[in-house]
């Protein structure tokens, strides 16, 4: 198994996993692999450092037989550590409330005006919903009172994300 580190045109930051080499440079040029924050078709691969399981190992100037010291992971560095850790976790918090907002509402496809406007006048139910508006029906709609927040989301997001 392959772990690459990978980047969209955009700049954003993920992980892929692959069977083979040969498999990513398929995905790619088949046009399979997608940044999971965007959506963008355009990838590509950074370097990155190997991970090595050397729990096993022992020292250098421990005699054999005596066990290594504990493995800090505190001090490793990052696999890319050009890239500070806030981005890398605001992309997490991005990732972890568009799942949430996923999980918690209703899924209403392009009726999302129509309903939000039956929620507010009371003849549907109040729920949490999204689905797709265009801008100017989102200005109506605000216009009208009822509040409304774009919210891109790409389409795999509602798929399950390792």
């Amino acid at each position: 198994m392959k772990v690459y580190d990978l980047r969209c045109s955009l700049g954003h930051r993920f992980e892929g996993w692959f069977s083979s080499d040969d498999d990513y440079l398929a995905q790619q040029h088949n046009g399979l692999l997608t940044c999971p924050m965007c959506d963008s078709p355009r990838i590509e691969k950074l370097p990155s450092a190997p991970r090595l399981n050397l729990s096993h190992a022992v020292a250098a100037d421990q005699p054999p037989g005596t066990d290594a010291p504990p493995h800090n992971a505190d001090s490793v560095a990052p696999a890319t550590p050009s890239e500070p850790a806030s981005v890398t976790q605001m992309q997490a918090m991005w990732l972890h409330m568009a799942r949430h907002v996923m999980a918690h509402t209703e899924d209403v496809g392009k009726a999302f005006a129509e309903e939000a406007r039956n929620m507010h006048r009371g003849d549907s139910p109040e729920r949490p919903i999204r689905g797709q508006t265009t801008p100017q029906e989102a200005r109506q709609l605000q216009e009208e009172g009822i509040e409304v927040m774009q919210l891109a989301l790409p389409p795999l997001i509602k798929e399950t994300l390792q």
